[in-house]
């Protein structure tokens, strides 16, 4: 477990000190386009985070291959460098698209053949545990034919998720903690060596995901941009490969004596497989409802809006941080939830957790005025807007709270030019009429 920890540590350090001079450089490069109808943000924003996360990776990997328990993973299997080759391959190209935004046909050929290039050095699906008929193995077209569909799905879900300030990379953080502590678990509980590849690479998706994410909170400084959103989803889908497509269910066999048992325990094999596939359940709704809204006004089924869903929990009255934060909450519901199926597949208590919980995240949804603030011993330890105003102290934000919004109301306004029904030019800083018009003086 130290090992780990270390290599997360050093991946996540590796990220964060990298992220300031990459942003500078996309500054100078230009890598900041213009605001479009559909984003949230209102000040241009760089982009090329993904360049900082890829030198962590590239950190992460290395400082593995010298340690003593983990360098095993490197001699033993190719899958590290199938990994490494895809990786590369798609930050190349998110990097292209992040400076030109090419083609979107063009991208969706880089990720098929980023998928191949993993294929061919040996990291894909080779049979599936399926219950109740024991493991199917794959011939050679299915298992590249899955495993191909598997991480393009898996890359334009997070591709997609990726409209808020820190949303793409807290959510894939989330499942990446849970999809470590399953593979852990099958490594050192059950003693499957091939699952120690799947634990390093969650370990090495979680620390990219935490250095960046400093950077990428709301106000974001960076974005990490398709060059950084493609491959952490290339990262998680290998990932869900590795375990699925490496590890043996005979050797379960020996630990839980008879070919049902192993099957059983097999099947978190598969939940794991499709729990990238959970992040992508929402936003694949979303996609079909946008395109079923755009056909029916008349539009092109491609024409950029504001009604996806990150849109609809601003409109109702979500903030930006805590529209990121119900995404998390319901990332860790899917992903820990899966997690702890596999671990108490028969336990009532965790469906009914699982099921108050989900009541809590409706609740949460449907409360978007609720602002949440700690206790008073509490106070001191929290950033200030968690704090219980008291009297005039609670009437002066409340004014103060007015006037923000009476600034951005008349930021949205255009100024009125001189001599347009007798008004008086001011000018573009300032936001209060001349008031010798109402016969006052200063």
């Amino acid at each position: 477990m130290r090992e780990y920890l270390l290599t997360l540590c050093v991946t996540a350090a590796v990220t964060y000190l990298l992220t300031g001079p990459v942003r500078k450089f996309a500054i100078v490069a230009g890598a900041m386009p213009e605001i479009r109808a559909r984003d949230v943000h209102r000040e241009p924003t760089p982009r090329l985070g993904g360049i900082a996360m890829f030198g962590g990776l590239c950190a992460g990997l290395l400082v593995a291959d010298h340690l003593v328990n983990l360098n095993g993973v490197f001699t033993l299997s190719n899958e590290p460098r199938a990994l490494l080759s895809g990786a590369g391959l798609i930050w190349l190209i998110g990097v292209l698209d992040d400076k030109f935004e090419i083609d979107a046909l063009i991208k969706l050929g880089g990720q098929m053949i980023a998928a191949g290039v993993m294929v061919m050095q040996g990291l894909e699906i080779l049979w599936l545990p399926i219950p109740g008929i024991g493991t199917v193995s794959l011939t050679s077209w299915q298992s590249t034919l899955l495993t191909v569909a598997l991480v393009v799905i898996t890359i334009n879900a997070v591709n997609f998720v990726d409209g808020l300030d820190g949303l793409a990379a807290g959510m894939v953080c989330i499942a990446a903690a849970a999809f470590f502590m399953y593979t852990y678990r099958l490594w050192y509980g059950y003693g499957i060596e091939a699952a120690a590849p799947a634990t390093l690479f969650a370990a090495i998706l979680m620390g990219m995901c935490l250095g960046f994410l400093p950077h990428n909170m709301h106000p974001a400084r960076i974005f990490m941009g398709d060059s950084g959103s493609m491959m952490i989803g290339l990262v998680m889908a290998a990932a869900a490969i590795s375990v699925t497509g490496q590890v043996d269910p005979d050797a379960l066999n020996l630990n839980l004596g008879g070919v049902r048992n192993a099957t059983h325990a097999m099947l978190p094999v598969f939940i794991p497989l499709l729990m990238p596939l959970t992040i992508i359940a929402i936003p694949m709704a979303d996609l079909v409802l946008a395109i079923v809204r755009r056909t029916w006004n008349g539009q092109s089924p491609f024409a950029a809006d504001r009604g996806h869903l990150h849109h609809r929990l601003l409109e109702i009255g979500h903030s930006q941080s805590r529209a990121v934060l119900i995404m998390y909450f319901w990332s860790a519901l899917f992903a820990f939830g899966a997690l702890a199926i596999s671990v108490q597949s028969t336990s009532m208590w965790v469906v009914l957790a699982i099921v108050m919980l989900s009541a809590i995240g409706l609740v949460l949804l449907l409360l978007p005025r609720f602002k949440p603030h700690a206790p008073r011993w509490a106070e001191r330890f929290v950033p200030p807007r968690y704090r219980r105003p008291r009297g005039e102290e609670a009437t002066e934000a409340t004014e103060d709270e007015a006037a923000d919004e009476a600034v951005d109301e008349s930021d949205e306004k255009p100024p009125i030019p001189a001599g347009v029904n007798g008004a008086t030019a001011v000018g573009p800083r300032s936001r209060f009429p001349d008031r010798r018009k109402a016969g006052t003086t200063r």
